[in-house]
């Protein structure tokens, strides 16, 4: 099936959504526009403003992800900058780290240097579908793990992890969890009340629904980290930066107020859409595109197995045809964007078996609808035939 209306059929979500909810360019034009003086640098009315704005969306991330006190909600530029801010503020030489396998770069290449520098990482094996064990995470800590770092969904096979069984023996045990949560932050409902993570790293840009370059990270009040960059931050500029309150003593330097104004916009739209309506749209979508095409031959499919719980997403490769191949002809015959490649997660590529090849993505959004999904299956299935 050709897409009809020859518009383009955005499939690469897990990369960025696309289109932004109308609300999101408001916000940012608004900003640009009204609100551009420095943030909690001047008393002037437009500076009190710019601060407003990004106390406001401070406050609706925490109430999004239950939290108490949004002092503990901390800005970043996105999800690796939250997650190098996380690691870098408590690990040490000496210290052990538990992690796995299946990780994006952002949480692999950090733990890579950090071995040159005399931290030990333990990596936890996962199954062809991506999927950890849970008792074989609570198994590699040790007496001197001093965290446990892990995605909570995974950007190529779909999985998503036991993080809440995983964390509630983590706290018993005493060892703080740093959760990859780009994939899951604003797709899967999170409550940090019930659900005792120490550390949380979201990106703005993607299920969150805001712009490019905004990010955040949450701090559990039991958690304190070294602040890894230090600067300006407005307030107290007597004293030092490590001796500021939250959420000061880690946001130094001018915050991106545009971006955070379409962050809180984004989380605006979850919140009238409603979180759990916007995630079984995305799951009844996901749940035909496996469907569709796994029924392909052909076409071999990744991830956990049909009537599993997964992300929404799917990979999948044809024939002996290249990922790049393929979403190349998916995007220039049939007007359908979708994700070629390593998807900057080769430890998930080399448990799937497909770590030489890499792996096409669909990944869904709010806005799909189920003729996108036809038109991807559709395209698929052309291919495939001529592929055979």
């Amino acid at each position: 099936m050709n897409n009809p209306e020859n518009r383009p059929i955005y499939l690469d979500n897990a990369a960025s959504s696309c289109p932004k909810p109308p609300g999101v360019v408001a916000a940012v034009d608004q900003c640009l526009r009204d609100w551009c003086a420095n943030p909690g640098r001047g008393a002037h009315r437009i500076a009190v403003e710019a601060a407003r704005v990004i106390h406001g969306t401070r406050q609706k991330a925490a109430d999004l992800f239950n939290v108490a006190d949004s002092a503990n909600i901390i800005f970043t530029q996105n999800a690796t900058d939250a997650l190098n801010m996380g690691m870098r503020g408590l690990l040490s030489p000496g210290d052990h780290v538990v992690s796995t396998i299946v990780e994006h770069n952002a949480v692999s290449r950090p733990l890579k240097v950090f071995t040159h520098e005399g931290v030990e990482v333990t990596l936890v094996p996962a199954d062809s579908t991506g999927m950890v064990d849970p008792a074989d995470v609570i198994s590699a800590v040790k007496a001197s793990t001093r965290l446990v770092v892990m995605a909570h969904a995974s950007n190529i096979t779909g999985a998503i992890q036991a993080i809440p069984e995983i964390s509630v023996a983590l706290k018993e045990a005493d060892v703080p969890l740093l959760v990859d949560a780009a994939q899951s932050g604003g797709s899967i409902p999170i409550d940090l009340k019930a659900t005792p993570i120490s550390m949380m790293a979201c990106t703005g840009h993607k299920s969150l629904m805001g712009p490019q370059g905004i990010g955040l990270l949450y701090i559990s009040p039991d958690v304190e980290l070294r602040s890894v960059r230090q600067g300006g931050t407005g307030s107290h500029s007597e004293d030092e930066q490590d001796s500021l309150s939250r959420p000061d003593r880690y946001e130094a330097g001018t915050l991106n107020t545009p971006g955070i104004a379409g962050l809180g916009a984004g989380i605006d739209f979850i919140q009238a859409e409603g979180i759990e309506n916007l995630a079984r749209h995305k799951t009844e979508l996901t749940t035909i595109l496996h469907h569709g095409l796994d029924a392909i031959t052909g076409v071999t499919v990744y991830g956990p197995p049909l009537g599993a719980v997964r992300g929404p997403l799917v990979s999948f490769n044809v024939g002996e045809m290249t990922a790049s191949e393929v979403s190349g002809i998916l995007d220039r015959r049939f007007n359908i964007a979708s994700r070629a490649g390593i998807h900057c997660a080769p430890g998930s590529h080399q448990v799937m078996g497909t770590l030489g090849r890499g792996a096409v993505r669909f990944s869904v959004g709010p806005f799909n609808t189920r003729e996108h999904i036809d038109a991807a299956i559709g395209a698929v299935e052309t291919i495939a035939a001529e592929a055979s």
